[in-house]
This record gives structure tokens, sequence and C-alpha cells, in this order.
């Protein structure tokens, strides 16, 4: 049987021209670093980001509602209360998740509306 090997990247958006301040929050904030984008891609604006073995992409695209959707990417960390304080430091709104056996989460909407969550086994 075929299957998948492996999740390469997952992609989110951000408002055209919101690039820099997507870079603050995911690389400063987040401390996730950047990947070069090919030559072939550079002018359709966004930028890529390096996390393990994955990859995300932060394209860019106006009209749509980002605040409205489930759809979202969970970020699995260590020390979930310490991530709690940085992002509320940061101004972000913290809202506690279903409760999943084994695991500690919380989820929080970016500076443009996207889903995320944090998570942590216990």
């Amino acid at each position: 049987m075929m299957k998948p090997l492996r999740l390469h990247h997952a992609q989110i958006t951000v408002p055209k021209g919101a690039e820099e301040e997507a870079r603050r929050f995911y690389c400063e904030v987040l401390g996730l670093s950047e990947l070069p984008k090919p030559d072939s891609l550079a002018g359709r604006g966004g930028f890529w980001l390096h996390l393990g073995d994955s990859e995300i992409h932060i394209g860019t695209e106006d009209g749509v509602t980002r605040h409205q959707t489930k759809a979202h990417l969970a970020y699995e960390v260590e020390n979930i209360d310490r991530w709690r304080t940085r992002l509320e430091q940061e101004g972000a709104v913290i809202l506690d998740s279903i409760p999943i056996p084994g695991y500690n989460r919380f989820e929080l909407r970016d500076p443009f509306g996207n889903r995320l969550e944090l998570i942590e086994r216990q």
C-alpha cells in the first residue's frame, strides 16, 4: 500500500504586506528560523520557516477571514507554562483547550488571526 512518508510543510497566510510583522512573531516570539525561499518563488511574497524536520510556509493573501476558522498548526513545546507567560507578555489572548489525556495545551491566535495550538506531553 502506498502512503505519504511524512509532512514536508504546512502553509498559513498573512495579509499582503505584513511579512515583517509576521517575521517578528514567528521568528522572534516563537523562535523559528527562516529558510531562504527558492529564487523561482522569491517574488511571490511571504517567507519560509524551519521547524524540526518540517517547514512552515508563510504565504500572503487578502480577503481571508482567519479569525473564524478552526484550522490550525499545533506546536509541541517543553515547559508550556513558560510559553503561556511569554505569549501573554506579548499580548496574546490565551484560550484553554478541551483536555486531551496525556497532554497540556492551549490555543491562541497570531497577530493575523491564524489559530495556533501549543501542546506538551505530560
